[in-house]
C-alpha cells in the first residue's frame, strides 16, 4: 500500500503550504480547482473553507440546495466570494453526479483535488443519552453503542449507498477532469471503525485485504451484497459480520480497500483514505473531542501532499494506520 511511513507528517509543515508542483511563490500563477461533498456544515464545510483560504476555487456541495447556497453565502461573508461555488449533488443518485462532472468541465476545464466527505452514520441514535454518556468522559471509542442505536435494513442499504457506493461513483464521474490536472488528489473520508480489526469473519477480512495486485472492485462489491443478504436474514453475527454500527463499519472497510484500488490503477494521483479522528459534528452530535477546524485539517494536508507523497494509504489523522 503505497511508500508512506510512520512519522510522514513530523516533517515540517511549511511543506504543505505550499500547493503541489507549484514553483511560483506560496501559491503561483497556477490555478487550484477542487470539489468536496457533503460540504454545507461539519468537516465538509471546514474543508471548503480551509481549501479557499488557500486560493484554491472550491465547489461546495450538498443534496439539499437550500442549505448549500446558505453554506456559500456563510463563506461568501468570510471574504470568500470568489473562492467557492455551490452545486447540488447527491452521491446516492447516479443521475445527479453527471450534472456536477458536465459543470466543472465547462467551467474549469480540469480537477485537481476530489474530497469525498458525503456520509451518513446509517442509524438512528438515542442522542440524549449519547450526550450524557459523554459527559461522562467516554469517548466514541469507549461508548456502548448496543444501547445507544437502532438499526434498519433501509438506514443500512442508503448507507452502503452514500458512503461507498456515493463516493466510488463520484470518483469514477471526475476521473477524466482529474486526469488533465498536474497533480491530482482524492482524499476519501472514512473513519477508525472501518479498519478490519473491527469485522469478526477472517474470510471478509481476507477479500478486503487482498494484495492490491489481486484487488478488485467486483469482490469488494460482491462482500457488500452478502453482507446485505445476511442483513436481511437475520445472520450478521453467526456470520462474522458487526453486530452493531454495521453499515458504517462495512461501507468504510468498502471505502478504505477502494482506496488502495484506485492508488494502483491510478499511479499518478495520490489516493488516500482520512480518519479525522472523533470531531465535534453533527454525526457526533457535537459530543466530538476534536474541534471541527483539526478534522478538516487532516483531510486538507492530504489534499495537498507533495506529488511524491504516500498514495494508497490510510490515515488516522496524520499518522499512517495499517488496515
Amino acid at each position: 500500500m503505497g511508500c508512506a511511513r510512520r512519522g510522514f507528517w513530523r516533517q515540517s509543515r511549511e511543506s504543505f503550504l505550499k500547493i503541489p508542483g507549484d514553483s511560483g511563490g506560496e501559491f503561483g500563477a497556477l490555478i487550484w480547482y477542487a470539489a468536496v461533498t457533503g460540504s454545507d456544515k461539519g468537516i465538509g464545510f471546514v474543508t471548503v473553507r480551509q481549501l479557499a483560504s488557500k486560493g484554491i476555487t472550491v465547489v461546495l456541495t450538498a443534496r439539499d440546495e437550500k442549505r448549500g447556497l446558505e453554506a456559500v453565502e456563510k463563506l461568501k461573508e468570510s471574504g470568500l466570494s470568489g473562492q467557492v461555488v455551490f452545486r447540488q449533488l447527491d452521491v446516492a443518485d447516479p443521475a445527479s453526479i453527471a450534472p456536477l462532472a458536465q459543470f466543472i468541465e465547462t467551467q474549469f476545464g480540469k480537477l485537481d483535488i476530489l474530497v469525498n466527505n458525503a456520509g451518513i452514520a446509517g442509524v438512528i441514535v438515542d442522542a440524549d443519552r449519547l450526550k450524557a454518556a459523554s459527559e461522562y468522559g467516554a469517548e466514541g471509542g469507549q461508548i456502548d453503542w448496543e444501547k445507544l442505536l437502532t438499526e434498519t435494513y433501509e438506514l443500512t442499504e442508503e448507507c452502503l449507498q452514500i458512503n461507498y457506493y456515493g463516493a466510488k461513483r463520484t470518483a469514477k464521474a471526475l476521473t477524466p477532469l482529474l486526469q488533465l490536472s498536474n497533480s491530482p488528489r482524492i482524499v476519501n473520508v472514512s473513519s477508525s471503525g472501518g479498519e478490519l480489526k473491527n469485522i469478526p469473519s477472517d474470510r471478509v477480512k481476507g477479500v478486503l485485504s487482498t494484495d492490491v495486485e489481486n484487488l478488485c472492485e467486483e469482490s469488494v462489491d460482491e462482500v457488500l451484497t452478502e453482507f446485505l443478504n445476511d442483513l436481511k436474514e437475520n445472520l450478521l453475527e453467526s456470520k462474522g459480520w458487526p453486530s452493531t454500527k454495521s453499515g458504517y463499519t462495512v461501507s468504510k472497510a468498502a471505502m478504505n480497500t477502494n482506496t488502495r484500488i484506485l492508488a494502483k490503477k491510478y499511479p499518478g494521483f495520490r489516493v488516500n483514505t482520512v480518519c479525522p479522528g472523533y470531531v465535534k459534528t453533527d454525526i457526533t452530535f457535537n459530543t466530538g473531542i476534536l474541534p471541527v477546524e483539526e478534522g478538516a485539517a487532516s483531510v486538507v494536508n492530504l489534499a495537498l501532499l507533495p506529488n511524491d507523497g504516500p498514495t494508497g494509504q490510510f490515515f488516522l489523522q496524520s499518522e499512517v494506520q495499517s488496515l
